[in-house]
C-alpha cells in the first residue's frame, strides 16, 4: 500500500510530467482550475490547483476535501502511483471506475487530449 509521502510524490512527478509535454497535452491542461485528488484507501486528499500546466499542491486534508474542487480525482495510492509511473493506462482505469475524474462539460473535453 502507497504511503501519503510517495502518493505526494508521484503527485509532484506528476505536475514536472505535465510541464515538460508536447504543445498538446500542455495545452490541454493549461487550465487555472481547483484540484483535489483523494487517495481513498489512505482516506487522505491533495488539495491545490492546476495552472499553467501545472499541479500545484497547497494543502494534505485527512478525509474528503472541504470544498468541491473544479477538477476532481479519486483512486487508491497504488492505481496514483501506476499511473504516473506508467505502468496503468489512465483510460482504461477511468472506463473500469478505478480512477475517478469528475469536472465540468468544458474541461473534460479539453481534458480528453490526455486520454
Amino acid at each position: 500500500m502507497a504511503t501519503t509521502q510517495e502518493c505526494r510524490s508521484a503527485l509532484d512527478k506528476l505536475s514536472d510530467n505535465l510541464a515538460r509535454a508536447d504543445d498538446g497535452v500542455r495545452g490541454a491542461v493549461a487550465l487555472d482550475r481547483s484540484l483535489s485528488c483523494h487517495i481513498a484507501d489512505l482516506d487522505v486528499s491533495f488539495t491545490g490547483r492546476l495552472t499553467a500546466g501545472r499541479i500545484d499542491v497547497v494543502e494534505t486534508l485527512n478525509g474528503s476535501p472541504r470544498e468541491r474542487a473544479e477538477i476532481r480525482l479519486a483512486m487508491t495510492g497504488d492505481d496514483l502511483l501506476a499511473l504516473v509511473g506508467g505502468e496503468l493506462n489512465f483510460a482504461r482505469a477511468w472506463a473500469t471506475g478505478r480512477v475517478r475524474l469528475e469536472a465540468g462539460f468544458r474541461d473534460l473535453l479539453r481534458l480528453r487530449k490526455l486520454l
